[in-house]
């Protein structure tokens, strides 16, 4: 069994109580926009980390991660992403991607909306996106996720808020101004 910590679109800022929620995870995945690479550095220190790199990531973060990551790890299939849409209607490139690797999970992130579902057109196909951890975007909750790999199954999945996202009391301040 392989535990996992799954995050996405920290945007430049790592809530520190995330050290304490994957602290028994064996891996960190995060599916991009990072927003700085010292993020990255951050998390890859603290356990080992697979990731990808998103669309405001700058250059040293495309320069040392891949836009797809594609690997097996305990019986599942896994490919990642930061951009790729909603089953059934996924990105074309994306689309061929699944269709040529049939991965047993498609992480992405972009949109901020957490969310898990099971393709409808590929019974063995679960979609995840673990939402937004950073304090940019219009999401209001900070979410992350946390779940277990063992013997090709996806277990004990659960969804982690850390709170509202830190601007979120200023944008109510101004509108009350």
């Amino acid at each position: 069994m392989v535990k996992i910590g799954l995050i996405s679109d920290t945007h430049g800022f790592l809530d520190k109580s995330i050290f304490e929620y994957f602290k028994n995870c064996d891996e960190i995945w995060h599916a991009g926009d990072f927003g700085n690479y010292e993020i990255f550095n951050e998390l890859n220190r603290f356990k080992p980390t697979r990731a990808v790199f998103g669309n405001i990531d700058a250059n040293e973060t495309l320069w040392n991660l891949n836009e797809d990551e594609i690997f097996e790890i305990e019986g599942v299939k896994v490919f990642m992403t930061h951009i790729g849409g909603l089953p059934p209607s996924y990105n074309p490139r994306v689309r061929k991607l699944i269709k040529e690797h049939q991965p047993n999970i498609f992480i992405c992130g972009h949109s901020h909306i957490l969310r898990v579902l099971k393709d409808p057109n590929q019974s063995n196909l679960v979609y995840i996106n673990p939402g937004a951890a950073g304090n940019e975007g219009f999401h209001k909750i900070k979410t992350i996720m946390r779940f277990d790999l063992n013997q090709g199954k996806i277990e004990n999945l659960e969804v982690i808020e850390l709170g509202q996202r830190g601007n979120l009391k200023n944008l109510k301040n101004e509108k009350n101004m």
